[in-house]
């Protein structure tokens, strides 16, 4: 847990999947002029300890014990991006009765089986690297990729070491590790299979839900990733513009920033966070009942 401190509604901030609170940083910088801010290392990430086995249901009890020991349990909202996007619901779904709000950004998995074609290559991609040890150069070669959202090389080196763990020998090793990262993208699957709409039935806390307004940059000898984020981006614009007609707790933004937005934009991520918790009203404390088991 790194305390940013400032004054105000407080904010809880989650990152994403094989990420670290360090993605953060810049936007919190900005956040503490109204806000008190506070970021967390998600179980098995950063300086966060393992999880086994590795569940959202466990995660979003991490996040709530945390919530508890600095008590801000009654009165935080709870913003996640990517993978934090998703515990971030969760967790307004178990805490329904004391959640102000949840702010996800850009924490949308890849559709129900079938409906975007080429997914299936996405999941297997992912786990053949998941928990990888990989050599000296692997932080460089992330501030190469970083440069391409735009990212500062300063600010993508100091992320990129936050989120990895030196090993002997000088390489590292990524986070998290092997069968704690298989489990993540399994439960990334179970809940990405119901679809959006389904996925967020139920949930009664006011959503911010943000999509990423910038495609992402080409990727060389990837073409059918490319056609399958563009699919998918405009199929999720439209499911996100029919759930803010038909859920008034819903409000759904884009941003002019690619996915890795808190460190691409920190400062407009930042407004737009601002903004939505300046806009809640007519919330009450109330006791906060025990998710299910």
């Amino acid at each position: 847990m790194h305390d940013h401190g400032g004054d105000g509604p407080p904010l809880v901030l989650l990152h994403g999947a094989g990420r670290s609170l360090a993605d953060w940083d810049a936007s919190a910088a900005a956040l503490t002029a109204g806000h008190r801010v506070l970021a967390m290392d998600l179980p098995g990430h950063g300086r966060s300890p393992d999880i086994a086995p590795w569940t959202i249901s466990t995660v979003v009890r991490h996040v709530a014990d945390t919530l508890d020991a600095h008590g801000l349990a009654e009165t935080a909202v709870v913003v996640g991006h990517s993978l934090g996007g998703l515990v971030a619901v969760e967790y307004a779904r178990a805490y329904e009765g004391s959640t102000r709000a949840a702010v996800n950004l850009d924490g949308f998995w890849w559709g129900r089986p079938g409906e975007y074609p080429g997914a299936e290559r996405v999941g297997k991609l992912l786990r053949s690297s998941a928990g990888a040890v990989v050599p000296p150069g692997y932080i460089e070669g992330q501030v190469v990729h970083a440069a391409r959202y735009g990212i500062p090389p300063d600010r993508a080196k100091a992320a990129a070491l936050a989120a990895v763990r030196p090993i002997p020998g000088g390489g590292w090793q990524t986070l998290p590790e092997r069968t704690a990262a298989l489990e993540m993208y399994d439960e990334l699957d179970r809940l990405g299979a119901l679809g959006v709409t389904a996925w967020l039935e139920g949930v009664k806390s006011p959503l911010l839900l943000v999509q990423a307004g910038r495609p992402e940059p080409p990727r060389r000898s990837m073409e059918w990733f490319d056609d399958l984020s563009a699919r998918f981006a405009r199929g999720l614009c439209a499911e996100l513009a029919e759930l803010s007609r038909n859920r008034p707790t819903i409000t759904v933004a884009q941003i002019d920033a690619g996915h890795p937005m808190t460190l691409e934009a920190p400062e407009a991520v930042a407004t737009l966070i601002a903004g939505f918790v300046r806009g809640l009203s007519g919330w009450t404390t109330a006791a906060r009942s025990a998710p299910p088991s």
